[in-house]
């Protein structure tokens, strides 16, 4: 079997008052190598199922979604769920921290909801540089049929996995990386896969099909490894309408910066003259230049597109202003952020304050990648199961950085980077970027406010310039060169939750914690027990099971 199998309805409406398990998706997934060449260079990458991107999921809110995976890698392997908030299961999360990996030959079967979630969001393989290598697809999330949605229903759906290519394999990148070497720059920029043109430098044919007159929906990622990306569609107009699972205001764009590990929903209306029209995507903040393309096509046009290209816009600031315009909607019937009436979250006390600066510098001649002073290194147990199992006292140290930077350049430490949250407080972290080069940084297993952002360091007069009304709920926040930003989110969902940068190559050496969200009740009411078929390693294969959650 592959992708979407079946789908069982559990009840049938009107037979019973009884309340029924949300309906079930299955897929079954095998994971391989593969050989294609989207930049004129053949290169192994990974495929799932065989395809390049991989399977769609496309679900409602609340589905169990069920994904056997076989590894038939060389290598061990693991999925992870970009923006999916797995609701007291940090189990299915896919981060090193929290699962053991699928071994080579083996398979292992993933079981979560998109509780309480709508949008577009995306998978990626999570251990090493494998990300470098695809395994990637697109995850819609659909409002429930019953709750409306503040727009009327798109002619057509189109998904768009664009992100920088490099043509050396994840190993070739990791090695370098390991001997202290960088990884360079990307070699292009490739859309579902492709460049855009062909050997000759002639146009792949077209991507996606309209008809004139209606409008699509274009369900937009960067899931690159290194670089923002600009979009646009050339004589088109762009209708925000979604962002990592917020409806926002409806604003009109003529371009678009996405960031890594960000997505959005755009509505593009068929306009113009019927023909071919280009889909450019181009880097961001680099001072090299490279991008691919796409076609859309009128039905029934063969008029080629216009060599008239719109440009990129150029700057910082640019992106700056066009940030300050996203707005969420605060009438749009859909789902609400855990716990709810949190989305009033500008009129919550903050409890805590952290402030996390990254940094970089050597360790045994070897370039490392900190948070506060601390380069990530996961230990050989996961340590959601070394915390499960009662064992983490033996493996980590919790809170070896503190609430603030280090003062002045203080060396790296190379350690397991764990920190502690109380359950339920309301926090505030500000995200610190002294580099010259723009980050992003996502957080698992949440939605958070991106309340404020801001040039320099960051001073407690900065939340004067906050947004305390309206700021769209999202997974992830860049971070421009030399700059801060504010997040705020209430810590409500027990478990261990990865918080990185997006920068793979800096992720890879160091560069993201872990918080650990326990709950004093050891409740089913705030967390699930871990699953039956959970994979055992490290230090924890022989113990015995520890008391369950009631």
């Amino acid at each position: 079997m592959s992708g979407v199998v079946l789908v069982v309805l559990l009840t049938l409406l009107g037979l019973s008052t009884v309340e029924a398990e949300d309906p079930y998706i299955f897929f079954e997934w095998h994971v391989t190598y593969g050989t294609i060449s989207p930049l004129g260079v053949p290169q192994q990458v990974i495929l799932i199922n065989d395809q390049f991107p991989g399977p769609e999921i496309n679900c409602t809110s609340n589905n169990n979604i069920i994904v056997n995976l076989f590894n038939n890698l060389d290598e061990p392997f693991l999925l992870s769920w970009n923006g999916i908030q797995q609701r007291k299961n940090s189990w299915m999360d896919g981060m090193p921290g929290t699962n053991c990996p699928i071994m080579p030959g083996k398979n292992w079967t993933y079981h979560f909801q998109p509780k309480d979630q709508i949008g577009s969001f995306f998978y990626f393989p999570s251990i090493g540089m494998q990300k470098a290598s695809g395994g990637m697809g697109m995850i819609r999330v659909h409002s429930r049929l019953l709750i409306p949605v503040p727009y009327a229903d798109p002619a057509g759906e189109f998904n768009i996995l664009a992100g920088d290519w490099f043509t050396k394999s994840h190993k070739v990148l990791a090695r370098h990386l390991d001997k202290g070497r960088g990884i360079g720059r990307p070699t292009g920029v490739l859309i579902n896969g492709k460049h855009g043109k062909d050997a000759s430098g002639k146009d792949e044919a077209p991507m996606f099909t309209v008809e004139a007159g209606k409008t699509y929906r274009f369900r937009v990622c960067n899931v690159g490894i290194k670089t923002s990306l600009n979009f646009r569609i050339q004589k088109h107009s762009l209708r925000l309408v979604e962002m990592e699972g917020s409806h926002v205001m409806q604003n009109m764009y003529d371009s678009f910066d996405l960031h890594i590990g960000q997505c959005f929903s755009v509505f593009v209306t068929a306009d113009q003259q019927p023909g071919d029209y280009y889909i450019l995507v181009s880097t961001r903040f680099t001072k090299y230049n490279c991008g691919g393309s796409a076609i859309i096509r009128y039905a029934g046009s063969n008029t080629p597109p216009s060599k008239d290209l719109p440009p990129p816009p150029s700057g910082w600031a640019w992106s700056f202003n066009q940030w300050r315009s996203f707005r969420w909607n605060l009438t749009a019937s859909a789902a609400r952020p855990n716990p709810q009436g949190s989305y009033h979250y500008g009129q919550i006390n903050i409890t805590r304050t952290i402030r996390l600066r990254g940094g970089t510098g050597l360790v045994n001649g070897k370039r490392r990648y900190a948070i506060n002073g601390v380069s990530h290194e996961n230990p050989v147990t996961p340590l959601k199961l070394s915390e499960y199992f009662g064992i983490a006292d033996k493996e980590f140290k919790y809170n070896i950085i503190g609430d603030e930077p280090p003062i002045g350049k203080s060396p790296i430490t190379i350690a397991a980077n764990v920190i502690n949250c109380t359950f339920r407080t309301f926090i505030e972290i500000i995200l610190e970027n002294p580099e010259r080069s723009i980050h992003a940084y996502h957080l698992d297993g949440y939605a958070f406010f991106p309340a404020g952002m801001g040039h320099g360091e960051w001073e407690p007069e900065k939340r004067k310039t906050y947004n305390l009304l309206d700021a769209p709920s999202r997974h992830t926040v860049q971070v421009y060169p030399k700059s801060w930003a504010a997040i705020l989110l209430t810590f409500d969902n027990a478990g261990m939750w990865n918080l990185r940068t997006l920068i793979w190559e800096k992720q890879y050496l160091g560069q993201q914690l872990y918080i650990s969200v326990v709950s004093p009740a050891r409740s089913l009411r705030d967390e699930y027990n871990t699953p039956e078929n959970a994979l055992r390693c490290g230090n924890v294969v022989n113990l015995p099971d520890p008391p369950p959650y009631t």
